[in-house]
């Protein structure tokens, strides 16, 4: 009997920062990991170098940067900046908590939240748009590995959101079924269930819990 070996897709949410504490929209806004959120990397990266991952790709955003810094030491492995891997732009609603958005713009907020494909902030990007530039940088990604080799990513809640919604074939309008991933928590894809391009999903924000997910899908908690 022949053994099919698979490729894998671990997908990484950042650890945590200020800003998701406060609840705040963090989007392009360049905010560093706070002491927390370095200490949950570094026991992040434990658990992941154990999977052997054999290329690292981030978003070029600094607190990616500084949780794929951490997976990368303890895997010895290089890492590769790719800003298409970048969180939601959101316009207006960036620097501001959920119930400052919601004083201004409630009724677009609640429909942003429930999953319908506006842009952000009402001039940012769609989760569509997000996906398309996201799932180009997986791809990418894969390009450099073999069958039986894994992939790890290192991204934000909304973009991880809409990559595993794109890579396992769901419409948009169901992304928001999906749960979200916990600061340093990840969710692991493989080929096995692939068909017309789809993947499927093995492991769901694994990893921190039972910390609570901060981050634009959980309520009034925003990217």
């Amino acid at each position: 009997r022949r053994i099919i070996k698979m490729r894998k897709i671990i997908i990484v949410r950042h650890g945590q920062t200020d800003w998701n504490v406060e609840n705040r929209f963090q989007g392009h806004t360049d905010i560093p990991l706070n002491d927390v959120g370095q200490a949950q990397v570094e026991k992040s990266a434990l658990i992941l170098a154990s999977l052997r991952p054999h290329r690292l790709v981030t978003s070029d955003l600094l607190r990616t940067r500084q949780t794929a810094a951490a997976i990368a030491k303890r895997c010895g492995l290089p890492v590769t900046i790719d800003p298409d891997l970048r969180e939601t732009y959101g316009a207006d609603w960036e620097g501001k908590t959920g119930l400052e958005i919601r004083k201004d713009n409630d009724a677009e907020f609640t429909a942003w939240l429930g999953g319908e494909d506006i842009p952000a902030g009402g001039s940012g990007e769609r989760r569509s748009e997000v996906a398309t530039r996201a799932i180009s940088a997986i791809y990418r990604g894969l390009s450099e590995i073999e069958a039986g080799q894994s992939l790890v990513i290192v991204t934000h809640g909304g973009a991880a959101r809409s990559v595993i919604g794109t890579l396992m074939g769901l419409p948009v309008s169901e992304w928001a079924s999906l749960g979200g991933l916990a600061n340093a928590s990840w969710s692991i894809l493989d080929e096995s269930g692939k068909s017309n391009g789809s993947w499927r999903l093995i492991e769901h924000n694994s990893g921190t819990l039972p910390d609570p997910i901060l981050d634009q899908e959980s309520g009034d908690s925003i990217v």
